[in-house]
């Protein structure tokens, strides 16, 4: 049996040639987006985090101009959700893919043309892997998480809180009804990224959106 210790290095300089790729186009999106003044949120988290339910009830009641690029491997249905809340959207199907990347979010951005000092929402693919790698010319990086889940997800999940410049800890309606720490999760964020800010709110009820929207309108 012949055995080949050339392939992991091979492996790690495809992964390392496709990142740096991305990066470049990733740095001409954000400064298209700058020249404009138009500033990009990525939105991240796994499925069923509430997300869409933030961005749509956002689209409807932030005082300023939205436009968002929606990614999912399948269906328009988020893109019709944030459609009817009054926003222009682009939907970009990823297939089998697991994240959106900066070419993606470049064709996106052509074909949405998003106006100038508008602020621009990227919902990404549901995912707390993959996303985190890729750079789409962002100005800032949410990561969303409910209380449905485990309290231990920044610690499961560690690289896709370290580069978390806002973590939303959402749900928190649903507090009374499951076994979730918020204080600990808290902590667990705070370990893997000391300089991310942390919100709790409910999309749904309305509790915590005017801390939201206070970091959304400074800037992020």
């Amino acid at each position: 049996m012949r055995v080949c210790y050339d392939e992991p290095a091979v492996t790690v300089t495809l992964e390392e040639r496709v990142l740096a790729r991305n990066d470049d186009l990733a740095r001409a999106n954000r400064e298209l987006l700058t020249g404009r003044g138009i500033r990009a949120i990525n939105l991240m988290s796994s499925p069923g985090s509430g997300k869409t339910t933030l961005l749509e009830r956002t689209v409807r009641e932030l005082r300023r101009p939205v436009a968002v690029i929606e990614g999912d491997q399948r269906t328009p249905l988020d893109a019709d959700r944030i459609r009817a809340a009054g926003a222009p959207v682009v939907q970009v199907n990823t297939g089998a893919g697991c994240h959106l990347d900066a070419a993606m979010t470049r064709r996106a951005l052509d074909d949405l043309d998003p106006p100038p000092g508008s602020l621009l929402f990227v919902e990404n693919v549901g995912n707390l892997i993959c996303p985190s790698l890729f750079d789409l010319g962002e100005h800032a990086r949410v990561v969303i998480v409910s209380v449905t889940e485990g309290a231990d997800k920044p610690l499961k999940y560690p690289y896709m809180f370290a580069v978390a410049d806002l973590v939303v800890i959402n749900k928190t309606d649903l507090l009374p009804y499951v076994d979730f720490d918020v204080d600990a999760c808290r902590r667990h964020v705070t370990a893997v990224n000391p300089g991310a800010t942390i919100l709790t709110v409910s999309a749904t009820r309305g509790d915590g959106l005017p801390d939201w929207y206070a970091w959304l309108s400074g800037g992020g």
